[in-house]
C-alpha cells in the first residue's frame, strides 16, 4: 500500500494555481491517461505542452486529457473495467460514470496525440458522436481493463476552472499502428514527446503531475495490482489533503 506522506504537495506547488477571490465553481469530471513506453531502457512517459494562451496550466507540460463528454457515458466497450478499478472510482461516482471517465481518457488522448489505443474488434462499436466516430474508424475498441487507475485529484476551489480528474496508466502496447517518438494530435498540446520519469522531473509540471509521476515511478518499482491505491489530492480550508483513492 502506498504511502500518503511522500505526495505531500509543496508550498510552491500551490501558488501556481491561485487566482482572485469570488465563489468557488464546481469541479468538473476529468480524465487523463499516462501512456507508458518500455521498449527501451528506462520506462518513458508521453506528455505535451499546454499553450501560452492557456486560462488552465498555461505552459506547463502535462499528461492528455480532458473534460468528460456526455458521449463518453453511452458506449460500453467489450472489454470492461477490471472490477477493482471500477470499485475504487465508485467511491466518488456511479459506475455509468465511472465508465465514462475511462472512455474519456482514451478519447482525449487520441483527440490530443492521434494515438488509438484498443485493440481491432469485430464488431467494433457504433456511435453518432463525431469524437467517437474519428476513434472507431480504425475499427478498434477501447480496452477499459487494461486501465490502471494511478490518482485523483480536485483543482483548489480559488481556481476559476476545476476538474476532478482521474489519472489512468496504460502501456503503450495498447497503440495500435506506429509510435512515433514525437505524435503529432490537435495541436492542444505543444512539444509532444516521450520522456523518462527523471528527465520529466526537469519540466515544468504542475505540481499535481509530480506527485503522478513519484506515483507512476513507484508503481513501474514495485509493481501493483489494480486494486493498489494511489494518492487523491484535495483542498480542505484551503489547504491540501492527501488522501487515497
Amino acid at each position: 500500500m502506498s504511502s500518503v506522506a511522500q505526495y505531500q504537495p509543496t508550498p510552491a506547488g500551490a501558488g501556481e494555481y491561485r487566482e482572485g477571490g469570488g465563489r468557488a465553481v464546481r469541479p468538473r469530471d476529468a480524465a487523463t491517461l499516462i501512456v507508458v513506453r518500455r521498449d527501451g531502457r528506462l520506462p518513458r512517459v508521453l506528455v505535451g505542452q499546454r499553450a501560452a494562451g492557456h486560462k488552465f496550466m498555461p505552459n506547463k507540460f502535462v499528461f492528455p486529457g480532458g473534460r468528460v463528454d456526455p458521449c463518453d457515458g453511452r458506449l460500453r466497450p467489450p472489454h470492461d473495467l477490471h472490477p477493482a478499478v471500477l470499485a475504487r472510482l465508485l467511491r466518488g461516482c456511479s459506475e455509468t460514470r465511472a465508465r465514462a471517465l475511462a472512455m474519456a481518457a482514451i478519447r482525449e488522448t487520441y483527440e490530443e496525440t492521434g494515438l488509438v489505443l484498443g485493440e481491432p474488434h469485430s464488431p467494433t462499436l457504433k456511435t453518432r458522436s463525431p469524437q467517437w466516430r474519428d476513434f472507431l474508424q480504425y475499427d478498434v475498441n477501447p480496452r477499459l481493463d487494461q486501465l490502471q487507475l494511478v490518482a485523483r485529484a480536485i483543482t483548489p476551489p480559488y481556481r476559476n476552472r476545476r476538474f476532478d480528474a482521474r489519472f489512468f496508466m496504460a502501456g503503450a502496447e495498447l497503440i495500435q499502428g506506429e509510435v512515433h517518438e514525437r505524435p503529432r494530435g490537435s495541436g492542444e498540446l505543444l512539444q509532444l514527446h516521450w520522456v523518462s520519469l527523471q528527465d520529466a522531473q526537469a519540466l515544468e509540471l504542475p505540481n499535481i503531475t509530480r506527485i503522478v509521476l513519484a506515483e507512476v515511478e513507484r508503481r513501474l518499482r514495485e509493481g501493483h495490482g489494480p486494486g493498489d491505491p494511489g494518492p487523491f489530492v484535495y483542498f480542505r480550508h484551503g489547504k491540501p489533503v492527501v488522501d487515497q483513492v
